[in-house]
């Protein structure tokens, strides 16, 4: 296992003048040793381009790379003792299982007894125990997926095993059992591992830290969490969470937040300096309210969906729109409907030029 650290920028084009030429902007960033971390964002963010420069796929065209503070920048993948499992399972068809996930372990010539008891001991983490000697081109997808994950799992002396979007092939309602397994893994071997996806579920369940990452940025790092809770920057909110954070954009002053006619008293405590600014709110924190309470605003019902478990309100206030979840008791309200929706809380959180106000 390693520690890894980056401080780097990369471009594919040559002399890169403005940040639409950088794949990766300017960034530093740690990955301790033994974590389970995630890399997520949208297409194109910048998050494969990451994992192979940590892999040694890819040399940052600026910056460094260190593993456990030396400077494996220049070294290959080889070198940096580093497992990578790509998209698409690769394994060989005209091997069994086991002949499989002892591969790397040949490569290295160890010895028979030790390649057969490693690979017992992964084969049994990913249930696949009765599978050793079956031929692997017979198997399902999912089965050949695991061959991979094995096979990038089966080194124990590993510095860091790295997954980019492992689970792209899987079927859904398989997905969710190699998460688990995954996870169960990594407590178990308590390796490195980076895990780049796009799914903020398969982000959030598997990590104990997730990059947020968007235009070769990364804009955020921390725990599930710390995502919902307080998004560093309004791309965080919108992406994490079905649906994302409502933004309300307003206007600040001694006497409060300014939306749609109505002053509302910012949170207790919380001190805002004067001018525009936007008003954070998860759709699970707004709650049905009365003219009575300073921190609700009136608005128009433009559409009400009965998920069974809860209600899912759009409504409309000054041109703006806001998602609200709410318990199953609202499904009598109708389209045209005017409420009165809490906003103002504890859970508020402020934004200026996109960014959280501390």
């Amino acid at each position: 296992m390693a520690r890894i650290e980056l401080d780097l920028a990369h471009a594919y084009k040559r002399d890169p003048k403005q940040d639409s030429d950088y794949a990766l902007l300017p960034l530093k960033m740690t990955f301790e040793d033994g974590g389970a971390y995630a890399l997520l964002g949208p297409s194109g963010c910048g998050k494969t381009t990451l994992l192979n420069i940590m892999s040694g796929l890819v040399t940052p065209s600026q910056g460094n790379v260190l593993f456990d503070g030396r400077d494996v920048t220049k070294a290959s993948p080889q070198q940096r003792n580093i497992a990578q499992v790509f998209q698409f399972p690769v394994i060989y068809d005209t091997m069994t299982v086991a002949e499989n996930l002892g591969f790397p372990l040949r490569n290295r010539k160890l010895p028979k007894e030790q390649i057969k008891k490693r690979v017992g001991e992964i084969a049994e983490m990913l249930e696949m125990s009765g599978q050793l000697n079956q031929r692997a081109a017979g198997l399902a997808a999912d089965a050949k997926q695991k061959i991979s994950l094995g096979r990038g799992l089966v080194r124990p002396d590993v510095s860091a095993v790295l997954f980019d979007e492992p689970l792209t092939v899987i079927d859904p309602h398989l997905k969710w059992q190699l998460r688990r397994k995954l996870k169960q893994i990594h407590h178990e071997l308590k390796l490195t591992l980076i895990y780049v996806t796009h799914d903020q579920v398969e982000a959030l369940t598997f990590a104990d830290q997730v990059v947020v990452m968007t235009r070769g940025r990364a804009v955020q790092v921390g725990s599930a969490a710390d995502l919902f809770e307080r998004p560093s920057h309004t791309f965080v909110g919108h992406f994490i969470g079905s649906p994302g954070m409502n933004f309300l954009p307003g206007q600040v002053d001694q006497d409060g937040f300014h939306l749609a006619g109505r002053t509302l008293p910012l949170p207790a405590g919380r001190i805002l300096s004067s001018g525009d600014i936007k008003l954070g709110i998860r759709p699970e924190y707004v709650a049905l309210s009365s003219a009575h309470d300073a921190g609700a605003l009136e608005m128009k019902v433009s559409q009400v969906q009965d998920v069974g478990t809860h209600v899912m309100l759009t409504a409309g206030v000054g041109g703006h729109t806001l998602k609200a979840r709410l318990s199953a008791d609202a499904a009598q309200l109708l389209p045209g409907d005017l409420v009165w929706l809490k906003v103002m809380g504890e859970h508020s959180c402020f934004y200026k030029n996109e960014e959280i106000v501390a």
